[in-house]
């Protein structure tokens, strides 16, 4: 509420000046994380798509019915199966579905029970950001196209 004008006011809650900036320089370069396109380079940009989170969250929930050798092996297993549904989802513009998921185990060839060496080969995989983009740029784009067996998608 705004103060009457017959109250003093102490000098201290006064208005007090403001010191004028410059304009921007017209020629200065943006920070990058304002662009407001992706970048599409040979680099590790990945595949943008929206809510890819959820595939973690479709893998997790495949995964789970498997068999496995040691249930912490069960995490990296559905850490990379929802990774590589996670490309699949973007390389195609939307997001992640079971469809996805289910290409996802047929690619890595998962199936249960699920083998020691398969599963060991995704262990660890999520103490590494680097490693999980080596995983998914390991995965051939074309393969992640072609229609899923048991979905049709």
């Amino acid at each position: 509420m705004a103060q009457p004008s017959f109250a003093p006011v102490p000098e201290a809650g006064g208005v007090r000046p403001i010191m004028a900036t410059r304009p921007p320089e017209v020629g200065r370069t943006k920070n990058p994380g304002l662009l407001r396109h992706v970048p599409r380079s040979p680099g590790r940009y990945g595949n943008p798509a929206p809510n890819e989170g959820f595939a973690l969250t479709l893998a997790a929930r495949a995964v789970a019915g498997l068999e496995v050798e040691h249930a912490h092996d069960r995490e990296g297993l559905a850490l990379a199966v929802g990774l590589v549904a996670a490309k699949r989802a973007s390389l195609i513009g939307r997001g992640p579905t079971r469809g996805d998921v289910v290409r996802a185990m047929e690619m890595l060839e998962v199936r249960s029970p699920v083998p020691g060496a398969l599963a060991r080969r995704f262990r660890g995989l999520g103490h590494s950001y680097a490693a999980q983009r080596d995983f998914v740029d390991s995965v051939e784009s074309a393969d992640l196209l072609a229609p899923s067996e048991e979905s049709g998608s």
